[in-house]
């Protein structure tokens, strides 16, 4: 299961805010511990000011294996399944990721599950800001002081909030909107962490996420391929999404089982139906609960006979003896007005 540090439950309490200058775990005397005199963080403190973002950054700052492995030490964590915890290492994929990725000087990025901080160290030279949203405390804790050692030009513009990104609501985070996702997401809630931002972020305009090979296929298929599914039309409602290419399980800690794969989307206006969107969800999700079924006999239950499901079917101009693998949100959407018009 990849992911930095996914959502395992929500920690007590309220989500935590930390911004990097502000009260963080540090070294005594509350300042972050220096970094090495002959690191990429001194290297670049002493470049002078940092550049803006988007502009080529003369050191990029990294997390190599062996400095990750130090960090979990200190910190005594090892990575958690239950969490979804494999960690990138590879500096080349952090690199591809953020390029891929299309950020603009004035973008507001949040990052789910950042775990040590390789892909945040990446993000910052590239974003206006990184609001990164972190499930477990010690991970959240640590990560401002990794960034403030290893990336002493970029404080003001990282925030770190402990929270569960399956849960977190809009005024929950601080700062301005978000305008980009970029994540490496842990692949049992990999598709509902995206709709829910998706549905809790309109500010959200596109993004590029890490996911298990499979669930990028699903992510991405279009209508009437053999991978099509719930999250295909779901994520269809809100974006446009394609696979942005692979990504193997060589460049994680722990080696994952599977390989993975990168989705980018770009949002969309939904279909132009004057129903709310979890009547046309509904209807989705009765769609292919029974998949090898006609939508005449999937539909039953949710229209209240076969008999409703086919009269609604036929109004919304689809094909009753048709299988919801071979429609696209527009036409789950159609029948969901249809329905609404049957029984207002």
């Amino acid at each position: 299961m990849v992911g930095s540090a996914g959502p395992g439950g929500q920690p007590p309490g309220t989500p935590r805010e930390r911004r990097l200058g502000g009260d963080t775990p540090s070294s005594p005397g509350g300042r972050p511990p220096e970094a090495p005199r002959d690191s990429p963080a001194r290297r670049e403190h002493a470049s002078g000011a940092p550049p803006l973002a988007g502009e080529a950054h003369p050191v990029s700052p990294t997390l190599g294996p062996a400095e990750i492995r130090e960090i979990a030490r200190r910190l005594g964590i090892r990575p958690s399944k239950r969490l979804g915890q494999n960690f990138v290492t590879d500096a080349g994929t952090v690199r591809r990721i953020v390029s891929l990725a299309q950020l603009r000087p004035d973008d507001v990025v949040l990052e789910v599950g950042p775990g040590f901080g390789s892909l945040t160290l990446g993000l910052l030279p590239a974003a206006r800001h990184v609001t990164a949203i972190e499930v477990d405390p010690s991970l959240a804790a640590a990560l401002a002081v990794t960034v403030a050692a290893h990336a002493p030009s970029f404080p003001q513009r990282l925030t770190v909030l402990t929270a569960d990104a399956a849960r977190v609501g809009a005024g929950e985070l601080p700062g301005e909107p978000p305008t980009s996702l970029v994540a490496n997401l842990p692949y049992n809630v990999a598709v509902p962490i995206v709709l829910h931002l998706l549905a809790e972020l309109p500010t959200l305009r596109r993004g590029l996420v890490m996911v298990q090979a499979e669930v990028a296929d699903r992510m991405t298929a279009p209508p009437g391929s053999r991978v099509y599914g719930v999250p295909s039309v779901k994520l269809a409602w809100y974006a446009d999404a394609r696979r942005a290419g692979p990504v193997p399980r060589t460049v994680f800690w722990p080696v994952p089982n599977v390989d993975s794969g990168l989705v980018a989307f770009t949002r969309r206006d939904p279909p132009a139906v004057d129903v709310p969107r979890a009547d046309v969800f509904a209807v989705v999700d009765a769609a292919f609960s029974q998949r090898r079924k006609t939508l005449r006999a999937a539909l039953a239950t949710w229209a209240g006979s076969a008999a409703d499901a086919e009269r609604i079917l036929s109004a919304a101009e689809v094909d009753p003896g048709a299988r919801g693998e071979s429609l696209g949100v527009a036409e789950f959407a159609r029948i969901a007005a249809a329905h609404r018009a049957e029984f207002p």
